[in-house]
């Protein structure tokens, strides 16, 4: 079995449920893919929609990458690019349509429900009653000129920033995370220690809020992993004026790419830099310096679903550990990446 690509579907499902409050079922649809003779207990045609769905996704993407680097005059009159590019036109009308039809069904739950009774818990009911009766801070908000509700390219826009940030992140990280426990057993046996003491040896109750915030070590491994071996290797940021930058004056609408490494990575900022240690993370009172852990980003534009990651990577160690035991085919071979738009 590709363990990364069974994350990427795990992350994929629980991603659009916890943003959307709909189900998703493409570990349905790997799980078919594997099995000649036992398959999901779902019907074929929900699997085949929703891993169409991802896909889709999955290429609107690359398409993102076409629009950015190949210029109107080749998407117009090459006939590669143009083809390319009417797919992938073709493509994003149908995610539209799709999202479109989600808060569609959303907003009509939304108003048939009674002013007493609770609504769905995921993001997209949270922000389609933003700045509405139903919003709990209404009553506080002065100027509702200003303060308007979303429109439903508003909410599709971050419904879709929040599927595709939140899916290859997530999977690349707990796969590079089994990577470094498989060379570090002492860190591992940290954790199953941690573990066992939280669970108890029960291998199948489900996750409380109070045990994810007892899984001190394992979150410590997420960071430090995430410090060490980065799942996004640059931030981009652009200037909006002139600045002075490293003893250079650089024009407004300058373009910079940070890189993560050399900053996680830097023997100024970290004591043994370049060491995978966990511990130093446990330390009482131990923060890092300003701006020297930068796996969300930073300032204004910071990850706004940094905390839902150290969440779900924590429970997703435990999940995985308390009852399985996995280990790397071939411990000698180097952890292989690659570059994608993203990650």
């Amino acid at each position: 079995m590709d363990i990364s690509l069974w994350f990427n579907q795990f992350t994929n499902d629980m991603i659009i449920a916890l943003l959307t409050g709909e189900r998703s079922y493409t570990m349905a649809g790997y799980f078919n893919e594997l099995s000649d003779d036992e398959k999901a207990e779902r019907p074929s045609a929900l699997v085949d929609e929703t891993v169409k769905f991802v896909h889709a996704i999955r290429k609107h993407i690359l398409g993102v990458v076409m629009f950015q680097f190949a210029s109107p005059f080749l998407r117009h009159y090459f006939p590669y690019f143009k083809n390319k590019s009417d797919d992938y036109i073709q493509n994003i009308k149908f995610l539209n349509q799709r999202m479109d039809a989600i808060i569609k069904r959303r907003r009509q739950e939304i108003e048939n429900t009674p002013l007493d009774e609770p609504l769905s818990n995921d993001l997209l009911t949270s922000i389609i009653i933003a700045n509405t009766s139903r919003d709990i801070n209404y009553n506080k908000i002065d100027d509702k000129e200003v303060m308007r509700p979303m429109t439903d390219p508003e909410i599709r826009g971050i419904i879709f920033d929040g599927i595709i940030a939140g899916t290859d992140t997530t999977a690349n990280t707990i796969s590079f995370i089994i990577y470094y426990l498989a060379h570090y057993p002492d860190v591992k046996k940290k954790m199953l220690n941690e573990i066992d003491r939280v669970f108890q040896d029960d291998k199948t109750r489900p996750i409380t809020e109070n045990d994810a915030h007892n899984l001190k070590y394992c979150e410590a491994i997420v960071k430090e992993v995430s410090r060490i071996f980065s799942v996004a290797y640059i931030i981009p940021r652009c200037l909006e004026k002139p600045e002075e930058i490293g003893g250079y004056q650089w024009p407004a609408e300058t373009m910079f790419r940070i890189s993560i490494d050399a900053i996680q990575q830097n023997e100024e900022y970290w004591e043994e830099a370049k060491k995978f240690n966990p511990d130093r993370w446990m330390v009482e009172g131990f923060e890092p310096k300003k701006n020297s852990f930068i796996m969300f980003g930073g300032g204004l534009r910071v990850c706004p679903g940094r905390k839902l990651a150290i969440l779900e990577l924590v429970c997703l160690m435990a999940l995985l550990f308390r009852k399985y035991e996995i280990d790397l085919i071939d411990k000698e071979a180097p952890l292989k990446t690659e570059s994608g738009v993203l990650t």
